[in-house]
């Protein structure tokens, strides 16, 4: 049951990040720069912040703890800037493809790449065991059929009918930034596994993830508040801050938009204290949480009627390759 709770729980968090897109749809009359950097505060900022504090000790503080592991801490911040970069190439590759294939792509690539590069990277490679690799490449595989329907989707929907779906549709660019936004994107697991040290003993094992998943998003956040305040600059765009009449509106919709996304993650170290009873699953966390936001991703992209006027026969490719996910979620546990 514990197994089953933690599955459920890095689900949830899952879905709650596959919906962060949906209140963003909702803020009116802002850049994408503005709206992006102001999502962003309280995404990577401040509701990791108010996570991290969940795992402090009474008379302890999370600077002291940084301080005491700077060679950690400034590591797990390095491949959370490299993230940055991914997270805003991520944006771009929902334009060109849509919520649904956009997030297939590169979150799958993200899934497998984050999940054999952190122990590669962190010297922990018996981390990843048979029944680990063999959960990667079924993933793989589910995002390579995705991937598949989505280019069975642009061969047989006209011009018009691709616009309707996704105004900026275009298929070749957005693969070719989904794939770097996912490369990039990994660095986020990466981060994390560098960041395990980042925690006192006595935190619980359900929190003992959230300081290192701060380091992380801080970093990100200073690629992106860079990029932003830059764009902003550069398209004279700085007045959207001071839109009064907006200012209400839309900074609750990026706050929705900022928690609904930091959930994934918060609900990543959660689920993960209730995996400790199998090292199969804990090493492949990572790959679990983000096939998870991929079905989610689809489930949205079909509501919000991405895949609209497809055959019938795009749709079945894209449901085997949705089944074929989810059971990648669990099976490292089966072949254990």
């Amino acid at each position: 049951m514990e197994l089953i709770t933690g599955l459920l729980i890095i689900a949830a968090g899952a879905f709650c990040q596959s919906s962060s897109y949906v209140p963003i749809n909702k803020i009116k009359k802002w850049s994408w720069e503005s709206y992006w950097l102001v999502q962003g505060l309280f995404a990577w900022l401040v509701f990791p912040l108010l996570g991290a504090l969940l795992a402090v000790p009474s008379g302890s503080s999370l600077l002291e703890l940084y301080a005491a592991n700077p060679r950690e801490t400034l590591l797990t911040m390095f491949f959370g800037v490299l993230w940055g970069v991914g997270g805003l190439t991520f944006g771009l590759s929902m334009r060109y493809l849509g919520v649904a294939l956009g997030q297939s792509i590169a979150l799958g690539t993200c899934a497998g790449l984050g999940t054999v590069l952190t122990p590669v990277f962190t010297g922990r490679t018996g981390d990843l065991t048979a029944p680990v690799i063999i959960g990667v490449l079924v993933t793989l595989a589910g995002i390579a059929i995705i991937g598949f329907a989505g280019n069975m989707k642009s061969r047989g929907l006209s011009e018009e009918e691709k616009k309707k779906a996704v105004k900026d549709f275009n298929f070749g660019k957005g693969i070719t930034v989904a794939l770097l936004a996912g490369f990039m994107s990994a660095c986020f697991g990466i981060g994390l596994g560098f960041g395990e040290k980042l925690c006192w003993a006595e935190t619980p094992a359900i929190f003992r993830s959230l300081p290192a998943t701060l380091a992380v998003t801080f970093g990100g956040l200073l690629t992106n508040a860079v990029y932003c305040l830059v764009q902003n600059g550069r398209n004279r765009t700085f007045s959207d801050y001071r839109d009064g009449a907006l200012w209400r509106r839309n900074i609750l919709f990026c706050a929705l938009a900022g928690l609904l996304w930091y959930s994934q993650f918060f609900g990543l170290s959660l689920g993960k204290g209730f995996l400790a009873g199998s090292a199969a699953l804990l090493a492949f966390s990572w790959c679990i949480l983000q096939s998870l936001n991929v079905v989610f991703s689809n489930v949205w992209g079909i509501i919000l009627k991405e895949w609209k006027g497809c055959d019938k026969k795009t749709v079945l490719v894209l449901s085997i390759g949705l089944v074929v996910l989810a059971v990648s979620s669990f099976l490292p546990e089966l072949l254990k």
